[in-house]
């Protein structure tokens, strides 16, 4: 009678090898962001997406009350994002490659998960908002819908430029590492002392109790305001953090980060500057004991400090300081959603600051927009590689093994999908379209995780009562703003 298959195995992918725990690099003193680095890529993306565009559009719309979300979400993402680095930390896996190892199917999950990626930000809205922040920036003035050709044509350029950014390098991850500690700090440090000079002193308190769900205007909590546009709302809630598919993409950067396992593995090389990398289509995973575990609590310190230290941390700053500068300076009750919703902040400290201030806000809203696209399309690209790389063996044969064929030919696709959604709707409807769609990846992706970290993970690696709680808790929050949403519409 033949043995069982091994319980990673049954869903049709190649079973785990066996191997030793990695010591984490040594964490003392400056040397701490050599080591961290997924966190800081995670929210960067973050700051261009919900703080930057939606939760403002949310705030002057509705108020900033709606904080309130801001705290839910980035604590509950702050919990999402650490189990998808446990399920890397033990097997040098992708949380995609664990959905694919639970049953039915590896190809059903893998079906799944890209479509899921692709309705969520396959749409290139970032470059398209990015592309209202540059035509500001260029023409001194707000874009109107005569000039939808022109930001059209930005937004490809940008478009572009991404491209040319991830041909270069030696590993990908590190490439966007960089320019993400470089996004958080001038960014985070340019809107705080933006927000000392001229936000308004009522703001501030205003944003405080906003965290609490109260309303300092009317001096009651209002956690649901009165005429909500719920579309809005919910995707404001999902781009609270980072959002779905941009926080699955987080155990990809850590695994080619090389945070435990994943160091056993191999990473994506660039085309220019890096060479052919042995990438494992499996993982490999270490037996827990008294020599294994004190390494595990070591490297989990470390993702405890990159996740609550860094993205934690950053979400709530980098939502709550553009909130007060664009409440200080736009009538509440306001619609800012259009082609110039990048600049709508710049325009409007035009005239208390002055031409040169307004440049410099647009240009930050630019960067900021364009740093997010690159991220979140160099995401999806890597998150399509390495579910194909997992599950097709033919893939993994073509063209000798390289997986540089196979992520290039992955960016190809995907551009040419952004560049005809980039003529469908304005950038702002693409990136609430996209969120709304987040709010649903978290209500399924949330169980899912739970799912794989109780039942593939060892006993002593597996997470404790309270984590499992607020996995549960994600669900429910993001599927009631899904519910929510979907009512609205009918």
């Amino acid at each position: 009678m033949s043995e069982p298959s091994p319980k990673e195995s049954r869903s049709g992918l190649d079973p785990w090898a066996v191997d030793d725990l990695p010591a984490p690099p040594a964490t003392r003193g400056m040397g701490l962001l050599a080591v961290i680095g997924p966190g800081a890529i995670i929210l960067g993306v973050s700051i261009g997406s919900g703080e930057w565009l939606l939760g403002p559009a949310a705030f002057v719309r509705h108020g900033l009350s709606l904080l309130w979300v801001t705290g839910v979400a980035a604590f509950l993402q702050t919990v999402f994002n650490t189990e998808l680095i446990r399920y890397t930390l033990y097997t040098g896996e992708p949380i995609f490659t664990g959905f694919m190892r639970t049953r039915p199917r590896s190809t059903f999950w893998a079906w799944t998960y890209a479509a899921l990626s692709f309705l969520q930000v396959g749409w290139p809205g970032w470059a398209g908002a990015a592309a209202g922040a540059i035509f500001y920036v260029g023409w001194g003035r707000l874009a109107t819908p005569e000039d939808a050709e022109a930001v059209y044509w930005i937004g490809v350029a940008a478009f572009a430029v991404c491209v040319l950014v991830l041909l270069f390098g030696r590993r990908i991850e590190r490439t966007l590492e960089i320019l993400n500690w470089i996004l958080v700090v001038a960014i985070l440090g340019g809107l705080a002392a933006l927000a000392l000079a001229f936000a308004k002193g009522p703001a501030w308190g205003a944003a405080a109790a906003g965290f609490a769900g109260f309303d300092a205007v009317s001096g009651k909590f209002d956690f649901f305001p009165e005429g909500a546009d719920w579309f809005l709302i919910g995707a404001f809630a999902a781009y609270s953090g980072a959002g779905g598919v941009i926080n699955l993409m987080l155990s990809n950067w850590a695994r080619d980060k090389g945070f435990g396992m994943g160091a056993k593995v191999g990473f994506i090389p660039a085309a220019v500057g890096g060479k052919k990398v042995s990438l494992g289509h499996t993982g490999r995973v270490f037996r827990p004991g008294p020599e294994s575990l004190p390494v595990w609590r070591a490297w989990w310190r470390i993702v405890a400090i990159d996740q609550w230290g860094v993205f934690f941390t950053g979400a709530l700053l980098g939502m709550a300081l553009p909130a007060v500068l664009y409440v200080s300076f736009l009538p509440k009750g306001q619609d800012i959603r259009g082609l110039a919703v990048a600049a709508e902040l710049a325009s409007a400290m035009a005239a208390r600051g002055g031409p040169a201030l307004a440049f410099v806000v647009a240009l930050m809203g630019a960067w900021v927009l364009f740093k997010t696209q690159l991220d979140i399309l160099e995401g999806l690209t890597r998150a399509i590689t390495d579910i194909l790389w997992t599950g097709s063996r033919r893939i993994r044969a073509w063209r000798g093994g390289d997986v540089r064929v196979v992520y290039y030919s992955v960016l190809a696709a995907a551009v040419l999908f952004g560049l005809v959604a980039l003529r469908q709707a304005q950038p702002i409807i693409l990136l609430q379209l996209g969120a709304n769609a987040a709010g649903i990846v978290f209500a399924v992706s949330a169980i899912h995780v739970l799912r794989v970290n109780t039942t593939l993970l060892p006993e002593e690696l597996r997470p404790p009562l309270w984590r499992r709680v607020a996995l549960v808790l994600m669900a429910a929050f993001y599927g009631f703003f899904v519910v929510l949403w979907i009512a609205s519409r009918f």
